[in-house]
């Protein structure tokens, strides 16, 4: 067998009387065959479906069917092991399984795009790229909120100051800062599994967005790939494209959302000034000239991927202003989609070690608790004897100065709060069954 495609291949379009002008092809072509390494499994993958359709409609022999399908196994065998490489050699990916399967099977190789354009192939196989790239972000988000959960069981009651506009307010914990995060990452595991269910259908078959004249087996692709249902209308399936990709960064934006806020809290509760918690040694660097420096650099990059997915989400949105029928522009939303999904998955990677490995410094958390910060329980508890509200929250700002802090009255002050979720009732365990339930539950969809 080949391991590489000897000279460049033809564009699958061409054709007698075609012109090809290197430079324009460079220009248009962009970096879509480099992006495609991304894809190149998934379009493989949806390449033996449709030769198994085509077989099942006697479109392909049973023979043809059988070495297309084994040309496929190998090239998926020398792309992993590096032997094949999609290069510029390649308009694309598509480009790269039909010379590969040309020059191994010479006519055969030829049949295997009936029925289909590289239209509804490029939209099946990022389809297929979207649902895996969401079960993994959901899998690192319930991981991350199982490291943050660790985090707030051991430190459930120790107190720190709570803030609002960044000025001290009312006394916290340790506990349930960290069951914030618990939560916001099971929010964002969820968000992914939703998004991952509105993406479950299968576009192959559509063609170029009109259908073919053949009728295709559309349904058993589909049940082979795992779908959970068919993108009927073609004309529908193309005008997703674009949409569905906007909405699986807006996902990941909504995760990074966690992140960006965590970052921040590193960042600034790890200054001198906070001084609650110093991150472990591999995630913060030196300073090339001052010799005293220990800079949260893992803190301040995570912070700013954010941004990252940001500029992704507006690439797409700025995008999608395009009538009916499929447009090249669409092409730009590839590397948008992928620059997203890689940096997400790359920051989510982190989190977990960074959270565990921190220490926190108890102690300066709980002496950055000052007396006037009971001044809301003072207010409350007027108001359970009797006092209306807002008689009693002027009389506990006037005995701010009388009020006692000591470690049993901020303590108590923890213990007190007693509603659902709040820092003497932080519900740990419902937050843990939620995590178990979310890693049990896996929905269906066709990356399992």
């Amino acid at each position: 067998m080949s391991t590489e495609v000897k000279a460049a291949a033809s564009p699958l379009w061409a054709k007698p009387g075609a012109t090809i002008n290197h430079d324009a092809m460079s220009f248009m072509s962009r970096d879509d065959v480099i992006l495609d390494r991304e894809l190149f499994l998934f379009d493989i993958r949806a390449t033996k479906a449709h030769v198994n359709g085509l077989n099942s409609i006697d479109l392909l022999s049973d023979d043809e069917t059988r070495d297309i399908l084994h040309a496929l196994d190998e090239l998926v065998e020398l792309f992993a092991d590096g032997s094949f490489v999609l290069d510029e050699r390649f308009e694309d990916g598509h480009t790269a399984i039909e010379s590969y399967l040309v020059e191994e099977l010479g006519e055969t190789g030829k049949r295997v795009h009936l029925g289909r354009s590289r239209n509804d192939q490029v939209a099946v196989a990022l389809r297929l790229y979207m649902l895996d790239a969401l079960k993994t972000i959901r899998a690192q988000c319930l991981e991350i909120a199982r490291a943050a959960l660790g985090v707030a069981r051991r430190h459930e009651f120790d107190p720190m100051p709570g803030y609002t506009h960044l000025q001290r307010a009312v006394p916290s914990s340790i506990g349930l800062w960290m069951g914030s995060f618990v939560e916001g990452f099971l929010d964002s595991a969820e968000l992914c599994a939703l998004t991952r269910h509105w993406i479950d259908s299968s576009p192959l078959g559509t063609a170029a967005g009109y259908g073919v004249n053949i009728e295709l087996p559309r349904q058993q692709v589909s049940d082979e790939l795992g779908f959970a249902c068919l993108q009927l209308n073609p004309m529908a399936a193309q005008a997703s494209r674009g949409r569905i990709e906007h909405q699986v960064v807006s996902t990941l934006w909504q995760a990074m959302q966690e992140v960006r806020r965590l970052a921040w809290d590193c960042s600034l509760f790890s200054t001198q000034e906070f001084g609650f918690l110093t991150l472990a040694p591999e995630f913060v660097t030196g300073s090339s000239i001052m010799p005293n420096k220990a800079n949260p650099d893992m803190a301040e990059l995570l912070r700013a991927s954010t941004a990252v997915i940001g500029g992704a989400l507006s690439e797409i949105q700025q995008t999608m202003s395009l009538p009916s029928g499929y447009q090249r522009d669409l092409q730009i939303t590839k590397p948008a989609l992928i620059r997203a999904v890689n940096v997400t998955r790359e920051a989510l990677t982190h989190i977990p070690k960074l959270i565990t490995s921190a220490t926190y410094h108890t102690d300066t958390m709980r002496s950055a608790i000052e007396r006037s910060m009971l001044a809301t329980d003072q207010a409350v508890d007027l108001a359970k004897g009797g006092v209306p509200f807002r008689d009693a929250y002027k009389q506990a700002a006037a005995q701010i100065e009388s009020l006692e802090l000591t470690d049993s009255t901020i303590d108590e002050s923890l213990r007190s709060r007693r509603s659902p979720g709040a820092c003497g009732n932080l519900m740990l365990d419902e937050l843990e069954r939620r995590i178990i339930a979310g890693v049990g539950s896996e929905p269906h969809a066709a990356s399992d």
